[in-house]
């Protein structure tokens, strides 16, 4: 296969995969080694830019998909609209900060976080494909631990977990209560 066959089987697998295609996979259908298929999907997302094209290939942890650029937005949430959005309750977008941050963490520790029973946030969570089980605890009882997916980095624009918003810094007082006050006079200054 000469580069510009290859260059359009891999855009036709991420077009036709619509999901988030692993290094590992391009290697193994296309039979090239990591730094080809590298230099190949680079060259190709120059290309994209440099053309002006509607949809680029990013590339989120190891691997790649095909995305709308966010310019063109404006002109596709009209026709995407009817579509089924997911629908994330203020406890369920808590829950999911909670995992974002704290990767194999428990239900009992998002429970205790959360003070109140997150089920229903995690199985709503779970049906959105953005988390995901992510093994045991080494605890009593064995409890099953929590992470986020590659589609929830998708779905908030993030190519790693590292792009996460630092979180505030906050200081606790005598009675283990968050202050607040010392949060607004850090960001004031």
């Amino acid at each position: 296969m000469n580069r510009d066959e290859i260059k359009g089987t891999i855009e036709a697998i991420l077009f036709a995969s619509g999901r988030i295609v692993k290094v590992k996979e391009l290697i193994s259908i296309l039979e090239l080694n990591f730094d080809d298929i590298s230099k190949i999907i680079s060259e190709m997302q120059m290309e994209y830019e440099n053309a002006n094209r509607g949809i680029e290939i990013i590339r989120i942890e190891d691997g790649f998909t095909l995305a709308s650029k966010k310019e063109y937005h404006e002109f596709l949430y009209p026709a995407l609209d009817k579509r089924i959005k997911p629908n994330l309750s203020q406890a369920s977008l808590e829950v999911l900060s909670i995992i974002a941050y704290n990767q194999r963490v428990t239900k009992a520790d998002i429970d205790s976080i959360r003070g109140v029973d997150s089920s229903a946030s995690l199985y709503r969570l779970q049906e959105y494909n953005l988390i995901e089980h992510a093994g045991k605890a080494d605890l009593p009882g064995k409890p099953m631990t929590y992470k986020t997916t590659d589609n929830f980095l998708k779905m908030f624009g993030l190519k790693s977990l590292k792009e996460l918003p630092e979180l505030p810094k906050y200081k606790f007082d005598t009675s283990r209560q968050i202050v607040i006050e010392d949060i607004e006079s850090e960001n004031e200054e």
